[in-house]
């Protein structure tokens, strides 16, 4: 199980998983407040959100407004948005973060790592050299440089 050492906004995740009720990503896709959503930006058929619990900061997903479509029912307006969004996420964090790369993936199913089964969505992850350090391995902990609103701000400030 992986730890983090300072996670602010996990504690209200954890305080009200239990009432929560229906997808996050519905929520944020239909929401008003952008910065409590940590919605990066928003398009016509999908949009962009920046991941509560991430691999590394800067963690995107880019997931269409429908909810429970399969990665094979996705139409072509909304494949090609993602796709796009990706793209321009991609820009915009090379632009505020300066990382070395990128993993772009889908997780589809359980098995696979999928955290949201029903609500498809593609992860866009920046990787920078060195950026796997000793926490991990020794103490199963990761470290995220930066409050994620503040990634948030950046990262909707970035985007052209």
């Amino acid at each position: 199980m992986t730890k983090q050492l300072w996670a602010p906004w996990r504690l209200e995740y954890i305080q009200s998983a239990d009432e929560q009720d229906g997808c996050f990503l519905c929520a944020a896709a239909i929401g008003d407040d952008e910065e409590e959503l940590l919605v990066v930006h928003r398009g016509e058929t999908a949009f962009v959100v920046l991941n509560k619990f991430p691999y590394a900061s800067g963690h995107l997903l880019v997931a269409p407004r429908r909810h429970g479509v399969d990665f094979g029912e996705l139409d072509d307006a909304e494949a090609l948005e993602i796709h796009r969004l990706a793209a321009a996420g991609i820009a915009a964090l090379s632009r505020s973060m300066h990382p070395d790369g990128f993993n772009l993936g889908w997780n589809l199913g359980r098995v696979a790592g999928a955290g949201v089964v029903d609500h498809v969505h593609l992860h866009v992850v920046p990787r920078w050299s060195g950026d796997v350090n000793f926490m991990p391995v020794l103490a199963d902990v990761k470290v995220l440089p930066e409050h994620l609103g503040e990634t948030r701000r950046k990262l909707a400030d970035a985007w052209s």
